[in-house]
């Protein structure tokens, strides 16, 4: 991925940050004959691996763990904020008209080689521990003691673990770092004019990366 001196994350944890925040990754790797890419949900087990480690699961009936090479490359791609920035929002476009639209994103790239998991006792651990974490808002979160045993064991039967052990992560934070204080503050105001949480989001990124005086 292209990352300019701009628009580099602020290091590791900030990056972590937002995969723990954008669990659902785009995981993709090479198949036989072309690219392969699922959408898979994944917890985020900081302190495994230097960089920490990636689990999740898929449907057995998915042919994508047959394809796991301890040595076959995995990326997972996390998808933050985004949003479209239109030079209306610019005080420079009155002064001057040199701007353009852009779009202002956040993602994190995590990079390692997967490995398919199809022992019970791990899938059962994991899945207590992602649903614990997607559950923790809930008034009474959900676990697995709330569904027939049974029903558990033949879901169970039905998936495979893949578990991503992270050789490296690059993260990109386009955030309108590169462009005139003012128009950067007009970026916020206009992104918080729209009242959606997405852009809300990314106002707030950008905000941050202004000059304490100017916030």
């Amino acid at each position: 991925m292209y990352i300019n001196r701009h628009h580099r994350f602020d290091g590791e944890d900030a990056m972590r940050a937002l995969v723990e925040a954008n669990a659902l990754g785009t995981w993709v790797l090479a198949g036989q004959q072309e690219i392969v890419a699922n959408h898979i949900p994944f917890l985020l087990e900081r302190e495994r691996g230097p960089h920490g480690s990636l689990v999740g699961h898929v449907a057995r009936a998915n042919p994508v763990w047959r394809l796991l090479d301890a040595q076959a490359p995995s990326l997972v791609i996390f998808q933050g904020p985004q949003a479209y920035i239109t030079p209306n929002w610019y005080p420079g476009k009155a002064e001057h008209g040199k701007v353009v639209p852009t779009w202002d994103y956040a993602v994190v790239h995590a990079h390692g080689a997967a490995r398919a998991v199809e022992d019970r006792d791990w899938l059962l651990d994991m899945l207590r521990r992602l649903g614990a974490t997607h559950e923790a808002g809930q008034p009474r979160p959900w676990t697995l003691e709330d569904a027939p045993p049974g029903y558990i064991d033949k879901l169970l039967r039905a998936i495979v673990g893949i578990e991503i052990r992270i050789t490296r992560l690059e993260g990109k934070l386009k955030a309108s770092q590169d462009e005139d204080v003012q128009d950067r503050i007009g970026t916020v105001h206009g992104l918080r004019s729209l009242d959606c949480p997405n852009a809300t989001a990314m106002a707030e990124l950008v905000e941050r990366g202004l000059p304490t005086k100017a916030r």
